[in-house]
């Protein structure tokens, strides 16, 4: 099995939360038990995906839960770091317009192009 590990960096402005690894069925469960523990409050939750070779249904259901609470808890989602397979995935479901994206040469930018958008919430279906 691939390496694969979560970090949380918790800034005021905003939370950033690393993965590194696949993100999909295997994966969402350990994700979601890293980030479940975040508190974004009125912040950015900025998902640093640049370790992120591949991205399944499991992982774009994941974004979704992510953005829904992001937006509840009035902050945002912003993804950063894209490889071309998870953005890939994201323009042909049609779902990456609905994601705010950090500029892949500045992190602390954000593409004002694309705006975030609450999606209704759907779950990662995978056991630990």
């Amino acid at each position: 099995m691939p390496s694969f590990g979560v970090h949380i960096s918790d800034h005021a402005e905003r939370v950033v939360v690393t993965v590194v690894g696949e993100l999909d069925f295997d994966t969402c469960p350990r994700i979601t038990q890293v980030t479940d523990t975040v508190i974004i409050r009125d912040r950015t939750l900025r998902l640093d995906l640049a370790g992120v070779p591949f991205l399944d249904a499991s992982g774009l259901g994941l974004l979704q839960v992510l953005n829904e609470r992001a937006g509840v808890q009035g902050g945002l989602l912003e993804l950063s770091g894209l490889q071309s397979q998870p953005r890939r995935v994201l323009e042909l479901t049609g779902l990456g317009a609905h994601f705010r994206t950090a500029a892949d040469s500045d992190p602390a930018a954000a593409d004002p192009g694309i705006e975030s958008a609450a999606r209704p919430p759907s779950e990662c279906h995978a056991t630990p």
